[in-house]
């Protein structure tokens, strides 16, 4: 399936229904061929529901009754066309709906992909403000709106819309007076199911930005529930989400009030128009119509009311398909974060340099780099340090291409990381978080994506050359250890362990660390110090060091201030300087954080 996007999105235009459909179709345009199918199924289905009237019609005014009885062949000949339209309808409604559902889903399926895609690739910015409730929302509950929807609303719209024309054309064609008086009735309620249906759209938005909330919420109490108990903050949590509740029942009733309305609606003006045609066909009398046309246009009347009814039932379904759909095509159809290379160049193996020149960044619009230009030898071991916020982590995830610059560049081996094909940057770099996030599979297939065409030898001689056989041996199944959600089942050192392997499975000729042992237990320490050591060798490394231990073992020190380089150096040379490291190094040895 392909993740490619329109230019446009939903908030370059007035947020309408018909914003949303052009957006939508835009984003799947496979709908496209389904929709002109179900318009002219709508036709058909309504031609044959237009027989049944033609056929009362032609008893009543026609040469069917006879003063001795009905012309018994002709009635016969009307029943069987009439049996035979009715039949091929179904037939065509059936295989209608097969089509709609096979394409839909497909259709689906790729948005779902789409927007998936989407939410992983968003930048750090994004990452930053997006609340994870609300990505979970977009991604899953605005989707299934949407598939709900298709599965028969689409159908119910499309279909019932074209018999509802199809009908009124015919009762023009018996008489314009009556048709002019019922199309008249029924008209006037389209403005008013217009407006309720942007109320009810409206009000369904802030159902969908509740449920969000909720769903954050929710989610930080669940994932907080430990420290909740521990610090007692049973009342804080509860209140919070107690008042996420209420709010989104709220919304919930004022999105409802709309709906008591829409169901009436049509049972009211239905009512008007059959009254208006019958008033109006007796007020004209013989010299406007006969009976059997007045007889077919109410039957005609009853046709339309019938898909009209249907569609006030499915409007509910509509709005909240178009609230979801145009959070999903919001979200579908953002720029893309980091976009792929254009004319990729090709890098060397082994280590690399690295080239930092005037590069500035800004979360939004916090600026957290300012101009920093840096070398860095190929093979070069080097340690970066800073005050908490001086921006050397940012620089860690800019070297790894997790965003792009705002100025300037930066460079692997000599060629532009967004010079890089997607494969080759993998290859060229990789970043070991210092949170060490793990997916919920065994430990081997967590460390399997390093590489992903890495065998079961290449991940066992990975974990001996880092010398962590025997801790691996040591899990309960070995490689085979099934890790919770979010690496539940291991501990922080143990979580480290396996994401050290994974980035050493994939070989990178430059490593980033964002410290790896910041927050160890000793168990694990001193396995984690030696294979990192054993990982350094042959490839550039670059640590964000948050203890002072690693700077004094590393070729080059970089110290960031404020977001800018203040000092470079060897440990010992920016220890005699006096400087800004000399500062935090006073700090760190005294057992103040840095």
């Amino acid at each position: 399936m392909s993740d490619s996007t329109p230019d446009q999105t939903i908030e370059d235009t007035d947020v309408t229904a018909f914003s949303i459909l052009r957006a939508g179709l835009a984003l799947n345009p496979e709908f496209r061929p389904v929709i002109r199918l179900l318009l002219g199924t709508g036709v058909i289905l309504g031609l044959g529901r237009v027989v049944i009237p033609v056929l009362f019609q032609r008893l009543i005014d026609g040469d069917l009754l006879q003063a001795g009885g009905y012309d018994r062949g002709e009635l016969l000949t009307l029943a069987g066309i009439t049996t035979a339209v009715v039949v091929g309808v179904v037939l065509l409604s059936v295989i209608g709906q097969i089509v709609l559902i096979r394409t839909s889903e497909m259709a689906l399926a790729r948005l779902r992909s789409v927007v998936l895609r989407r939410a992983v690739d968003l930048s750090l910015a994004e990452h930053a403000t997006e609340r994870q409730g609300d990505l979970v929302s977009r991604t899953t509950g605005d989707i299934e709106a949407l598939t709900r929807f298709v599965d028969w609303g689409a159908y119910s719209w499309l279909v019932n819309t074209s018999i509802a024309l199809t009908a009124t054309i015919a009762m023009f064609v018996y008489s314009w007076p009556l048709a002019l008086i019922a199309t008249v009735a029924l008209a006037l309620m389209v403005p008013i199911l217009v407006s309720l249906q942007r109320a009810r759209q409206q009000r369904i938005g802030v159902v969908r930005e509740h449920t969000a909330d909720l769903l954050s919420d929710a989610n930080e109490a669940i994932a907080g529930g430990e420290v909740i108990r521990a610090f007692g903050q049973h009342a804080s949590a509860s209140g919070r989400l107690n008042d996420d509740v209420v709010r989104l029942y709220d919304s919930q009733i004022h999105a409802n009030k709309v709906m008591a309305w829409l169901f009436t609606i049509s049972d009211i003006f239905g009512t008007i128009a059959i009254s208006a045609v019958v008033l109006t066909a007796a007020w004209l009398g013989s010299d406007g119509t006969t009976l059997g046309e007045t007889v077919a246009i109410l039957f005609l009347v009853q046709i339309i009311l019938t898909p009209i009814a249907e569609l006030t039932e499915v409007i509910d379904d509509t709005t909240l398909a178009l609230a979801g759909w145009q959070r999903t095509i919001e979200l579908a159809t953002r720029p893309q974060a980091i976009p792929p290379a254009v004319d990729p160049l090709p890098i060397h193996a082994g280590p690399l340099e690295v080239d930092i020149d005037a590069v500035s960044f800004a979360y939004d619009d916090h600026a957290v780099l300012h101009e920093v230009s840096l070398h860095i030898p190929a093979g070069t071991a080097v340690a970066v340090v800073g005050a908490t916020g001086s921006g050397k982590t940012t620089l860690a995830r800019l070297l790894c291409r997790l965003a792009d610059p705002d100025q300037g560049s930066v460079a692997l081996g000599g060629v532009d990381v967004r010079r890089l094909s997607e494969a080759d940057r993998r290859d060229a770099v990789r970043m070991v978080p210092q949170d060490g996030f793990l997916f919920a599979m065994p430990v081997s297939e967590n460390i399997r994506m390093g590489r992903d065409d890495a065998t079961d030898a290449d991940i066992t001689t990975a974990i001996a050359d880092l010398g962590l056989t025997v801790w691996v041996n040591s899990l309960p199944e070995g490689l085979a250890t099934e890790i919770g959600p979010a690496g539940d089942g291991l501990s922080v050192g143990e979580r480290q362990l396996v994401a050290v392997v994974r980035a050493a499975l994939a070989d990178p000729g430059v490593l980033i660390l964002d410290e790896a042992t910041s927050s160890l237990d000793p168990a694990t320490e001193l396995a984690m110090t030696e294979a990192l050591d054993r990982l350094k060798q042959g490839r550039t490394t670059v640590t964000v060091a948050h203890r002072l231990s690693t700077a004094e073992r590393a070729d080059l020190v970089v110290v960031f201030a404020d977001g800018r380089v203040v000092e470079t150096g060897t440990h010992a040379d920016l220890i005699n300087a006096g400087g800004e490291y000399a500062t935090l190094y006073d700090a760190w040895s005294r057992g103040v954080a840095i």
